[in-house]
């Protein structure tokens, strides 16, 4: 699982749905979107438990996966009694898409106060395979196989990367606050120097107000290229899966990737269709990326040293590991 914090965005997003009861409540409640990559139960069990906490919330959460998604959630979904649901004030809604990895998908909605029942079903296009499309980030897929089933992997663009120096914040005399969320928005999508800007804040009870011209602003930023991120896990090896996820993958900044078994166990994880973490190094040498997060530890390996596993990516890959 990846929780991916939007600073200053007021929302998260999140790829695999797994355990996640080590994030806490507010966290969770951040989540704008969730990338699936399959339905294996480790991967997908966290659903039930977001879906608790948002309950009630007036709110949409966008959940993408692989062919047959769409039923996998309804089913989960039909499996609990909702006659209580019409005392929420809100409508709590998953948008929820079904990829077919190829630029297309179907997608339908299930309200809180529609008692969770698929409503609007609709097929829907994704040139290029991009999900979300946003000034700020882009994150798309790509289909892979998992032992006979489909499995996604994704990365993340950024557009660019905005950090803010608060020694110069203070020297124009303004707050940390949530008007910088507008202020990188204004950034990303190259408002003129000339724009101005509204920032409003509250302090010491009282009401402030400054207009301000983008050029001045930008006085407190450092903006420099945008990270890449790619995550990937549950896939075969084989020349199909080892292409794509180069392709995907491909200079990419921090790459996430299962080191499932160590080399020795080579023909075990060829029959669980999983990594190894020799091949996830040959994975992340050949997609140019700048460093390796290896993950999905086999429990195998449990009470082991897991610096051999990583020892074996490092080898193969030749670069930076965490």
């Amino acid at each position: 699982m990846l929780f991916v914090d939007c600073m200053f965005e007021r929302r998260a997003l999140l790829f695999d749905l797994g355990d996640i009861r080590a994030l806490p409540p507010r966290k969770m409640m951040r989540i704008s979107h969730a990338f699936i990559t399959h339905a294996h139960m480790d991967h997908f069990m966290g659903f039930d438990w977001l879906l608790r906490i948002l309950l009630g919330r007036d709110k949409d959460l966008h959940l993408f996966g692989p062919p047959g998604f769409l039923a996998q959630v309804e089913h989960k979904l039909r499996a609990y009694t909702w006659n209580l649901v019409h005392n929420y004030a809100s409508d709590f809604t998953l948008r929820v898409t079904e990829l077919d990895g190829k630029g297309a998908g179907r997608r339908a909605s299930f309200r809180c106060q529609g008692e969770f029942r698929r409503e609007g079903e609709e097929s829907v296009a994704y040139p290029e395979n991009v999900l979300l499309r946003e000034p700020a980030v882009q994150v798309r897929c790509v289909l892979l196989d998992h032992g006979g089933i489909p499995c996604l992997a994704y990365a993340l663009q950024e557009q660019a990367h905005v950090n803010v120096w608060k020694n110069r914040l203070q020297e124009l005399g303004l707050p940390l606050g949530a008007w910088l969320r507008d202020l990188k928005q204004a950034v990303l999508r190259n408002e003129p120097e000339q724009w101005q800007m509204r920032v409003a804040w509250r302090e010491g009870g009282a009401q402030h107000e400054r207009l301000l011209p983008l050029s001045e602003l930008k006085s407190a930023l450092h903006i420099v290229r945008g990270q890449k991120i790619a995550y990937v896990t549950d896939v075969g090896w084989c020349e199909d899966n080892v292409a794509r996820i180069v392709e995907l993958a491909r200079n990419a900044d921090l790459l996430y990737i299962e080191a499932a078994f160590m080399e020795r166990d080579a023909e075990h994880g060829q029959r669980k269709f999983h990594l190894t973490a020799r091949q996830a190094g040959e994975i992340a040498r050949a997609a140019n990326v700048g460093c390796v997060m290896p993950l999905h530890f086999s429990p195998r390996y449990t009470g082991e040293d897991k610096t051999l596993l990583r020892a074996e990516v490092a080898a193969a890959f030749g670069g930076k590991v965490l």
